[in-house]
């Protein structure tokens, strides 16, 4: 069982041996939300299902009729529904799940973290994502996905991650017992541009590290030993047990999330709503530089 990362030889032996499994593409572009489609049918992991962050690992309405598990821009939905989008692509509980992207593990992490929230913990993320994918000679498809072969059938179980909202966090606002990290690139953080929400800055007391810090130039996670190195000089003598992660909607905090585990400093939290619900209310405090 892959829980973390997965290589491309992995997951190709993984396919030559009949094992269950499933592969999803994650691709997705924020500035054009329709792009993601385009992208998995002009190129794809072959029989992969694709997952849609606005459609398929959000969902859109009033809480109150959604049953949405967080706010913000990209709201979780309902634990329930989401198993049912689950079981329609033909995806069980005796699955390994595989996710992956071409952005960097910008999106792909969200499925990844919500199959663990479900319960599932045989989730792993493709390392180097479809470009490793592609360079190691795996099998590219293209068009439209497959209908799946049959329904699958798959049941919540307690979850594996920790998920945090807006009051919590700001309950703890400044307690030793929470150390709260921004995903986002440090201008964003500094309160210099901000492209997304209405309000620029960050969650006053947060430490940033970009997402993008946990990769190679190459596109692959570093390893092990420099992911803890890097992540215990930014955390100092705080415990990975009272870390809460965030970014603008909850999605690319979420490679943060990963290489802690990675890095065997486990146990951290997700702020799903993250900025943008953060910043949705007045009342809550921002802090600028």
């Amino acid at each position: 069982m892959y829980t973390t990362l997965i290589s491309v030889a992995q997951l190709q032996a993984l396919q030559a041996s009949g094992a269950p499994l499933q592969v999803f593409d994650c691709s997705f572009d924020l500035a054009q939300p329709q792009a993601g489609r385009a992208m998995f049918a002009q190129s794809h992991i072959a029989g992969a299902v694709y997952a849609d962050l606005n459609t398929d690992l959000s969902v859109k309405g009033d809480p109150a009729v959604t049953g949405a598990m967080s706010g913000g821009r990209h709201p979780l939905p309902a634990r329930e529904a989401f198993a049912q989008w689950l079981a329609a692509t033909g995806f069980d509980n005796t699955k390994q799940a595989v996710v992956y992207d071409r952005q960097g593990v910008n999106y792909c992490g969200r499925l990844w973290w919500m199959l663990k929230w479900l319960g599932h913990d045989a989730v792993a993320v493709l390392d180097g994502g479809l470009q490793a994918w592609a360079a190691q000679g795996g099998a590219i498809a293209s068009g439209d996905q497959l209908a799946p072969s049959a329904i699958g059938a798959f049941t919540v179980s307690a979850s594996k991650v920790t998920l945090v909202d807006a009051t919590t966090v700001q309950k703890q606002l400044g307690r030793p017992s929470q150390t709260i990290v921004d995903a986002r690139a440090t201008p964003r953080f500094k309160g210099e541009v901000e492209p997304l929400d209405p309000v620029a800055g960050h969650i006053p007391g947060a430490l940033n590290r970009p997402f993008g810090q946990n990769l190679t130039p190459e596109g692959f996670f570093k390893p092990e030993a420099a992911l803890r190195a890097e992540l215990e000089a930014l955390l100092g003598a705080r415990p990975a047990s009272g870390v809460v992660h965030h970014c603008g909607s909850g999605v690319s905090a979420i490679p943060n999330v990963l290489a802690m585990e990675i890095a065997g400093l486990r146990g951290s939290a997700l702020f799903a709503g993250s900025w943008s619900e953060w910043c949705g209310d007045p009342a809550r405090p921002v802090a600028i530089g």
